[in-house]
């Protein structure tokens, strides 16, 4: 089943009834937030936050999302979302494209594994390494996760086919109507298996001279509890890539348990990019998350979810855990300490009016 929806963001005004522009707290978080993100040049703390939210509201649908990334900045923004699912291909892929009233930012957010959906699931556990071949290494052998980009392949061509119209200068819903400036600045997000598929389709993207229009423009990849998605060779090809290596940046919180996946029994698997650990009050750079060992280390995530919802189990230690997987987490610990959440609640940093 193909399904398209589209979804248009209200007005800052019709965000806050009661409040006046002036409130403190007031939306949008950010002010000219369209031009700061045409204009930021590398990943910085705006755009990890922007990107954060996008891929947490992913889940929710086009309505929804244009609607948060309005209050953030980007009034009137228009998303439209194109979903493929094929249970028995353990198919399961949205992709959302958002872009700016004036057509310059766009950013496409694939959903995540949905935490009740049967197919997701056998999605993340599809681990046969598939074979692709790359134009910038045609002569090399190189692996990926067949699910992820059995999924990030199903709905690539009508996400292809959006981002030439804002390249063109149109809008990204069907209805061909124009906009006043063409794409500028491209940003590709998303969360858990949703930050799988960014990946994937940004290694096409910058390996393909038939879409280096698109990759002149695309200016950062986030993703957030993203497992990996290929081989060694793979991730060693992408890591000396300028822009693979450096502007694409994950982020982990806490002990989540995916960036560990696949475990390593199940074939060797390896990050490629920048990484951000969340370790409890900062975020820092370091070393890339290693491969879990076995499968058997996939029984400690349910306990550790389960401690974290009983006061008297929370000091166990574990090594994983599902709890800090959640994306709310991710959006909480990237919203800066002097911005109000995406919400419209007080900064943490002051007292609620």
């Amino acid at each position: 089943m193909l399904r398209i929806e589209k979804g248009q963001a209200p007005s800052f005004a019709a965000l806050r009834p009661f409040r006046p522009p002036t409130t403190p707290e007031a939306f949008p978080v950010y002010d000219d937030l369209d031009e700061q993100l045409v204009s930021a040049p590398a990943p910085d703390e705006l755009v990890a936050h922007v990107l954060a939210v996008a891929a947490g509201y992913a889940y929710a649908g086009p309505d929804v999302l244009a609607m948060m990334l309005a209050r953030l900045g980007l009034e009137d923004c228009r998303c439209q979302a194109v979903s493929m699912s094929v249970d028995p291909m353990f198919i399961r892929s949205t992709a959302n494209v958002v872009q700016s009233a004036d057509g310059r930012v766009v950013i496409v957010a694939y959903r995540g594994t949905e935490p009740m959906s049967f197919i997701n699931w056998l999605t993340d556990a599809d681990v046969y390494q598939e074979q692709v071949r790359l134009a910038v290494v045609d002569a090399q052998r190189l692996t990926v996760h067949a699910g992820f980009y059995r999924n990030v392949r199903a709905t690539r061509y009508q996400v292809l086919g959006m981002l030439e119209r804002a390249i063109n200068g149109r809008s990204v819903l069907d209805d061909d109507a124009p906009v006043d400036h063409p794409m500028e600045a491209l940003y590709i997000t998303g969360h858990s298996l949703g930050g799988a598929m960014a990946s994937l389709l940004a290694v096409m993207l910058q390996t393909d001279d038939s879409f280096e229009v698109l990759a002149e423009r695309m200016r950062a990849v986030c993703t957030y509890g993203q497992p990996m998605i290929g081989g060694p060779a793979l991730a060693s090809m992408c890591q000396g890539h300028g822009f693979l290596g450096s502007r694409l940046v994950r982020y982990v919180y806490g002990k989540d348990v995916v960036p560990h996946l696949p475990p390593r029994d199940t074939g060797e698997f390896r990050h490629f990019g920048r990484q951000r650990r969340f370790d409890g009050s900062t975020w820092q750079a370091g070393h890339d998350t290693p491969q879990m060992a076995t499968v058997a280390g996939l029984l400690e995530t349910p306990a550790s979810f389960l401690a974290q919802r009983l006061p008297v189990l929370r000091r166990l230690p574990h090594r994983y855990s599902l709890d800090d997987h959640l994306p709310h987490h991710y959006i909480k610990a990237l919203t800066p300490a002097d911005k109000p959440s995406e919400f419209g609640d007080a900064p943490y940093d002051q007292a609620p009016s």
